[in-house]
């Protein structure tokens, strides 16, 4: 694994949280706790969207990097073509479900005081235009992961991650309307698949060579979604898992409390892209390596698993430690007590969640996407009934608590697998 790939990860990854250090107070100024509680439902369901590849996205880094690894470099164009053409149809359907969810009432589930709910219906509506663009993005830049193209990869991502908090911020200068600060959201996703897709394809020109005309091939199909649907389950239930609990607080406290609850998650989670910029380089590695070198992965997995548990241990401690100051400096007056609380509640859960992305990554290097979802479909009826019982006693904190506890027991399902099933013994 090349250090530079990780540091163009972690760059890709960490310049959008500046931006977003810099623009939030000033978002939350402009628009209040509710619109910018509203804003970051935005963001959830973007970030949603990714899962709607069906994870193809991960599925096509799999198994390009392993036909790299066996030196089936031919097969590689009608991989992409079938994984896009999936995906492009299923962000579709994503797509009318969203617009009927809207057009059948879906706004007034959201408790909200000054909003109108013209407003965030047209907001939805907007949204809804974003989701194909999104999935297949995923498809796109799985295929770049797999030929370790991170630098053009953390490029686009860090110009999306700007766009995705300037742009709401620039907006904000002139109206403080839903539909406006969500349009800067869709535009950027649209342009962000055309780079993608040059990208994917100028991997190919260099690795192949040659110019060659790709299909769509129902076995490569078979062969992507036998991953892949796996990886889909896991897509949907995970970042749910992740995001329900603003929609749990919208629901049963109220807008303006998502914001109260989305300023720690933001700033203690965004932790995690230290160990993004690592298991994204090593997942494609790791796949390679169980095909060309079987006998080696296992001291390359554990080198990398010792480093991120020192790493995070040392962050999260720091991050708790400090927080009080940091969110003083960050948010100044609109700093709500409670936010403390979350955010020391939610340094534990990154620390279980930072040592779960890793096994999930060798997991998955070995072709076993079925055991990860799995552990989500048992965890899932179980994390949203501790999540309603926890809000309703502790509120906010509530929610915190049971997204800290998801995340112990699925680090621990995940290294008991490991330990057990892919380790000798």
């Amino acid at each position: 694994m090349r250090i530079s790939h990780i540091a163009w990860n972690l760059g890709g990854l960490t310049l959008p949280l500046c931006v977003a250090a810099l623009t939030v107070p000033s978002l939350i100024a402009k628009l209040g706790h509710e619109r910018f509680g509203l804003l970051a439902l935005a963001w959830g369901l973007i970030g949603y969207a990714g899962a709607l590849d069906l994870g193809l996205g991960r599925a096509l880094t799999q198994l390009v990097a392993s036909l790299r690894g066996e030196k089936k470099l031919v097969s590689i164009p009608d991989t992409l073509a079938t994984a896009s053409r999936i995906t492009f149809f299923t962000g579709l359907a994503a797509g009318a479900l969203i617009v009927l969810f809207a057009v059948l009432g879906g706004a007034s589930m959201i408790r909200t005081q000054n909003t109108p709910e013209s407003e965030i219906r047209l907001a939805i509506f907007l949204l809804a235009v974003a989701l194909p663009a999104q999935a297949m993005c995923s498809t796109y830049k799985g295929l770049n992961e797999a030929f370790m193209n991170f630098r053009g990869v953390s490029i686009l991502r860090a110009g999306l991650g700007i766009i995705n908090f300037a742009g709401p911020y620039v907006v904000s200068m002139y109206t403080t309307h839903l539909a406006w600060l969500v349009s800067t959201l869709v535009l950027s996703r649209l342009v962000s698949l055309l780079i993608y897709k040059r990208l994917a394809v100028s991997c190919l020109r260099v690795e192949l060579e040659t110019q060659q005309t790709a299909r769509y091939s129902a076995p490569i199909a078979k062969k992507l979604l036998s991953f892949g649907g796996w990886v889909t389950v896991s897509s949907i239930i995970s970042p749910i898992m992740v995001q329900v609990d603003r929609f749990f607080i919208a629901t049963m406290i109220s807008a303006g409390a998502v914001s109260v609850y989305v300023l720690p998650y933001e700033l203690v989670t965004q932790s995690l892209v230290l160990v993004g910029a690592i298991s994204s380089v090593m997942f494609p590695n790791l796949s390679r390596l169980m095909h060309e070198d079987p006998g080696n992965w296992r001291k390359y997995f554990r080198f990398w698993l010792v480093r991120v548990a020192i790493l995070m241990s040392t962050v999260c401690t720091a991050i708790s430690v400090l927080l009080p100051w940091v969110m003083k400096i960050w948010v100044g007056d609109l700093l709500i007590q409670d936010s403390l609380v979350v955010g020391r509640i939610l340094c534990a859960g990154v620390l279980f969640s930072s040592l779960g992305a890793m096994y999930y990554a060798v997991i998955h290097a070995h072709g076993r996407a079925d055991i990860t979802a799995k552990f989500h479909i048992i965890q899932f009826p179980i994390f949203i009934y501790l999540l309603y019982l926890f809000i309703s006693e502790w509120g906010i904190a509530g929610a915190a608590l049971a997204w800290t506890a998801r995340s112990a027991v699925d680090t621990i399902a995940l290294m008991i697998y490991v330990t057990y099933k892919l380790e000798p013994r």
